[in-house]
């Protein structure tokens, strides 16, 4: 049998893995990185292009107020106090560092996104995400210390008996090879959005959900950590993004009017949710409507108030492209969307008065999203409505770490040799979501993962 080494053996080229090969070749290590599609980027590539940082020069630029404190602490709040606070600190700790190594390696962030789920202030920091990882992949391949091997499927981790994790077995070109690492192993091959057998067995009420994700993201990395006895977390947390277009098998992006100010109803016409809320919780909401779908209600000003630049509130391509159902009245809206027009009308016109009144709507909405933004009413036509699902985007669950990123077993002993970043790593987002931690944990993780490998080996 073929066998080849390195220091660093990364499965996974997407984010979290390209962020873990450039740090460790820039501390002179040699890597090799498996892909076992025909193409690096996986879900990151696919993915909104948003991370969550805190206190950058964007921010400063924009008069943002922001502290590593906040950040950890709307962390946790969206979290409901599921998360491992322990590793939401390591985040918030290193993000800021992580930021600026990233423009340092040719990253290029764009803007700060208003609008976004789980934020007491905006903090999504925009990027190309294909442009991202790719970025990252030159970057690492120019130090000439990392190998990228397309095609090439990691199907079961190499072990010292009842010790540290020394490969992993592959399939390469054919046939099956050995691919030792002097250092460790990086599990950086994401989620399982595309293994519905493994949904199906922790959400079952998902399957009828739409899935976007990597090709790749077969949980081929969580099961080859299960074999050693690898812990887990956030299982039950999985969940759907809100605002996917049920009909729309072309832009993947979600839409979300209600961050700036739309509503959501079911097909009785009724508001079901504090649409303020991360929309992981938004999505977990729709699923439990009739057919699992709702509609996004807004008017003028609201359709007015998207942005461009930003993929979940470009509400003027998706109305180009006739996702959008337009009408006059509300009436005529709600004939339109075949919802009771006396249900809706009431509905809208007791939002209304609440927020005229400055006394909280139904469900307890307060704020456009999380704590940010004043409500606005829905008043001036002409009037829209969105078909929204839920969309499973990512696990968002996975395997449990160490504060060195080191994979941890069923009885709380680090496995030696085995480290994890990206979406494979669970205790990070507890019960929802902030928009930007899923790219976000990505970099920071791999890179730290990458960085502090020596010291992450040991043991």
């Amino acid at each position: 049998m073929n066998r080849y080494e390195c220091d660093l053996l990364v499965i996974g080229g997407g984010l979290a893995g390209f962020s873990a090969a450039l740090a460790a070749a820039q501390a002179g290590l040699q890597v090799i990185v498996l892909e076992k599609t025909a193409q690096t980027g996986g879900s990151s590539a696919m993915s909104g292009g948003c991370l969550a940082f805190a206190g950058t020069d964007l921010q400063r630029a924009h008069g943002i107020e922001d502290s590593s404190q906040l950040l950890f602490d709307d962390l946790v709040d969206v979290g409901k106090g599921e998360c491992d606070e322990a590793l939401v600190k390591l985040y918030t700790d290193h993000q800021l560092q992580t930021y600026q190594w990233l423009k340092d390696n040719g990253v290029v962030f764009t803007d700060v996104i208003e609008a976004a789920s789980g934020q007491s202030v905006p903090r999504v920091h925009s990027v190309d995400p294909a442009d991202m990882v790719r970025q990252l992949q030159l970057a690492a391949l120019a130090t000439q210390q990392v190998e990228v091997w397309l095609h090439n499927r990691a199907r079961r981790l190499l072990r010292e008996d009842g010790g540290r994790v020394l490969g992993a077995s592959v399939e390469r070109n054919g046939e099956t090879v050995e691919v030792m690492a002097r250092k460790a192993v990086l599990l950086a091959s994401g989620g399982f959005v595309q293994d519905r057998a493994l949904i199906h067995r922790f959400v079952p009420q998902y399957d009828n959900a739409v899935f976007i994700g990597g090709e790749g993201n077969e949980g081929d990395g969580l099961r080859m950590a299960w074999a050693l006895g690898a812990d887990v977390r956030d299982l039950p947390y999985i969940k759907g993004t809100f605002g996917k277009h049920p009909m729309d098998e072309h832009n993947h992006h979600a839409c979300l009017a209600v961050y700036k100010g739309a509503i959501a109803v079911n097909q009785d016409g009724r508001r079901f949710v504090d649409e303020s809320q991360s929309y992981k919780l938004l999505g977990d909401a729709v699923m439990q409507q009739s057919y699992g779908v709702g509609y996004q209600i807004l008017d003028q000003d609201i359709m007015l108030s998207g942005d461009n630049q930003v993929r979940i509130l470009d509400f003027t391509r998706r109305l180009e492209e006739g996702l959008f159902v337009e009408a006059q009245t509300l009436q005529q809206l709600a004939r339109l969307i075949e919802v009771p027009e006396d249900v809706l009308l009431a509905e809208v016109c007791a939002y209304n008065d609440a927020v005229r009144q400055g006394i909280t709507p139904a469900f307890g909405r307060q704020h456009l999203v999380h704590h940010h933004g004043q409500l606005r009413t829905i008043e001036r036509p002409p009037f829209y409505a969105y078909p929204s699902t839920a969309a499973v985007f990512g696990t968002y669950c996975g395997v449990i770490v160490d504060m060195d990123l080191r994979v941890v077993d069923v009885f709380g002993e680090p496995i030696a040799g085995l480290l994890a970043a990206g979406e494979m790593i669970g205790g990070f987002h507890g019960a929802a979501y902030m928009t930007g931690s899923a790219l976000g944990k990505a970099a920071v993780f791999g890179r730290l993962a990458g960085a502090r490998l020596t010291k992450a080996s040991e043991g």
